[in-house]
């Protein structure tokens, strides 16, 4: 059931936290939204209130752990409680290793990577403790298969396959009843392009979106389905694409 869930959204100011928060919120969750862009965040928060939805939002720097503390100190102290653990906040300045763009890559690794630990640290006592509770994460086809120009941002993502694994199998031994989703898109229309500084990337990565990109909607369908399920049922993996893109 969805009805009544506290969900935490990172990444939450558009794209896919955006479109997530707002069905989660159509539902009957209670959401709690983190971006860096606050102003960005309290327009959606007014929306969906208007459509009777319950949010709250803050400020969040997923590379920042005191930001991933505050943000579900928030979420218990208004809806008392954590059901839900939405790690989405991810960025992609792809690039050729040759162009040696070395910032990007530190930057990938702190928000791909370091974002999602921060988080899983940050809501994991909880979770034990409550012997509840979900943890999603957004990956990426490039998590799965290597392509060219993307070798740091795949390799962010192939680490959170791995971690993603390892916390439903420990959690499954430990008999804390923590469930996982990792969820692998392919194109989807977000602002994932934007931060790509690399022309000769920038280029290629435009004209693959706008003839494959489906809408963050489809990835928003796809997280309220792995929440839906039963709570001794675990959904580990969704592949999501265009039905038209050989990814």
């Amino acid at each position: 059931m969805i009805r009544d869930k506290v969900v935490i959204i990172t990444g939450a100011s558009s794209g896919i936290g955006e479109a997530t928060a707002k069905l989660l919120a159509s539902k009957g969750a209670k959401l709690v939204l983190g971006a860096r862009r606050e102003d960005r965040l309290k327009q959606i928060v007014e929306e969906m209130e208007k459509d009777g939805g319950q949010a709250v939002c803050r400020e969040l720097d997923v590379t920042n752990p005191s930001d991933s503390a505050d943000i579900v100190r928030l979420a218990k102290k208004t809806f008392g409680r954590v059901d839900v653990i939405f790690l989405n906040a991810g960025i992609m300045p792809s690039s050729p290793l040759s162009a040696l763009k070395t910032d990007d890559w530190h930057q990938m690794v702190d928000v791909n990577i370091k974002g999602v630990l921060n988080g899983v640290a940050a809501v994991l006592p909880t979770f034990i403790e409550q012997k509840s509770g979900h943890v999603i994460s957004t990956s990426s086809v490039a998590g799965l298969k290597a392509y060219p120009g993307s070798a740091v941002y795949g390799g962010t993502k192939w680490f959170v396959r791995d971690f993603m694994e390892v916390l439903r199998m420990e959690s499954a031994t430990e008999g804390t009843n923590i469930r996982t989703a990792t969820i692998y898109p392919a194109a989807i229309n977000t602002e994932l392009l934007g931060a790509i500084s690399h022309k000769e990337t920038a280029e290629g990565m435009a004209k693959l979106y706008e003839r494959f990109g489906i809408s963050p909607d489809r990835i928003a369908n796809v997280v309220a389905f792995a929440i839906d399920q039963p709570e001794d049922t675990t959904i580990n993996e969704f592949t999501i694409g265009p039905a038209n893109q050989p990814w």
